[in-house]
């Protein structure tokens, strides 16, 4: 049995503390800071000196030898360049994260419930192992104008001629000393017709490879006493000396199927249709009238939409970017999907809720926090979007799909305006950090519940 400490005795000395402050895992903090610190070095390097610089070379002139203060600034807001690239940069925020979230969250819901939904999201994901460049070039090609080359446009034709189909004499035209003269874009005789006349319409202007496959040999039409009859028809014969002006020849080509209308008094009294020789016939009512070939007859064929112009290249390179991350949605909405609770969806079953009200009033809401991380993500890269628009947009109309991050690049090297371009550096920058902190202080907010 141990004694009594005795009185007035020293105290016991209390243990002496550890030399090295250890943190929570055990790791003395200066060798934390050594292994991080080339992680901390590179990002000096690579991230805070590039900002500084920016925002200092932001305050300069193009020279970077005199201080500038605000002017380089004033000009993102003077500047119709810039201007139109904030617009664009507008449009981008608002309707291709929006687009995106909505085809991946379409998607992640449609495919849950088929037996090769993997198949389908492994082919909408495939775009995202494409790079920008790639991708890029692809779509210059889907919207090339010609329906030959562009897919886009071969599409959009095909839809079009299946409901109003395209003239065959787009070309066709009055050669010398013809009895037609034009007419509010087609072409009219230069004198009335009457009952038991046979009438000759020659044209010149189409191709013979380009005529109608229905088109024959062209015919004179005979005279009838109670009829105006007449023949439209190529007037032109290969070679020279060969054929006669004005005159129907052996080797010529009747225009199959030209409307012909007869007008008195500036209305329509009487149409016909030429048959496969060119050969047409009107009834007796149109006695006195004049001819008109409508301009009908001679509309250019449809060659699509100009994707590439100046009114719709932004929503085309916009559709270009959906391709791209309509994937990237899908697989980060179908992760969420996969954690629903699936008795709370039975429920709303049990309840009498059809599929729909299902989707918008309990699946939505329970994949909101999902949604929220890929709108905000998508906000952020659309801010930098730059291969796209510099690929696609062609030199015409590049000026009208100008963003952000081009006119920064232009401004830059093409200009040589350094200044503007460190202030727009910096003022993409300014628009960046409110997104990253809302997106922060949500998954702050996930993490704690």
């Amino acid at each position: 049995m141990t004694s009594a400490a005795a009185p007035g005795a020293a105290p016991a000395a209390a243990p002496s503390a550890p030399r090295g402050r250890r943190s929570v895992t055990g790791t003395r903090r200066t060798a934390a800071a050594l292994f991080l610190l080339p992680a901390l070095v590179l990002l000096g390097a690579l991230v805070v000196y590039p900002i500084g610089y920016s925002i200092v070379r932001s305050f300069y002139d193009s020279s970077g030898d005199h201080f500038a203060g605000a002017d380089n600034y004033k000009a993102l807001f003077t500047d119709d360049g810039i201007r139109t690239a904030l617009k664009n940069n507008v449009i981008w925020i608002v309707f291709a994260p929006a687009v995106a979230t909505a085809l991946g969250l379409v998607f992640a819901v449609l495919t849950e419930r088929v037996r090769w939904g993997t198949a389908f999201k492994l082919v909408v994901f495939m775009p995202m192992a494409i790079s920008m460049l790639a991708a890029g070039i692809i779509f210059r090609l889907v919207y090339d104008q010609d329906p030959d080359k562009g897919v886009a446009n071969a599409v959009w034709v095909g839809v079009h001629d299946t409901f109003a189909q395209a003239s065959a004499f787009p070309r066709a035209h009055p050669g010398r000393d013809s009895p037609l003269r034009p007419d509010h874009g087609g072409f009219l005789t230069t004198s009335p017709v009457h009952t038991g006349q046979s009438v000759a319409l020659p044209l010149v202007g189409v191709a013979p490879d380009q005529m109608p496959h229905g088109a024959g040999k062209a015919r004179r039409a005979e005279a009838k006493p109670d009829r105006i009859t007449g023949t439209a028809w190529q007037d032109f014969t290969r070679g020279k000396g060969v054929g006669k002006l004005g005159a129907v020849d052996p080797s010529e080509q009747g225009y199959a199927g030209m409307r012909i209308e007869a007008v008195k008094d500036g209305a329509v009294v009487a149409t016909a249709k030429a048959a496969d020789d060119g050969t047409f016939s009107l009834p007796a009512r149109a006695d006195g009238a004049r001819l008109r070939l409508p301009a009908d007859n001679f509309k250019e064929p449809y060659n699509g939409a100009d994707w590439l112009g100046p009114s719709l290249v932004t929503p085309s390179i916009i559709g270009a970017y959906v391709w791209m991350w309509a994937g990237f949605a899908m697989v980060l909405i179908a992760a969420g999907l996969a954690g629903v609770p699936r008795e709370l969806l039975e429920a709303a079953r049990v309840d009498g809720a059809n599929e729909w009200q299902v989707f918008r009033r309990v699946t939505v809401p329970l994949l909101a926090p999902v949604l929220a991380v890929v709108a905000v993500t998508l906000m952020i890269n659309v801010l930098k979007i730059f291969d796209l628009v510099f690929i696609i947009a062609p030199g015409s109309s590049q000026d009208d799909a100008n963003v952000l991050a081009l006119e920064l690049y232009r401004k830059g090297f093409s200009e040589g305006r350094p200044g503007v371009a460190s202030a727009i550096a910096v003022f993409l920058l300014l628009l960046v950090i409110p997104v990253m902190l809302f997106n922060m202080r949500r998954l702050r907010r996930e993490v704690r519940r």
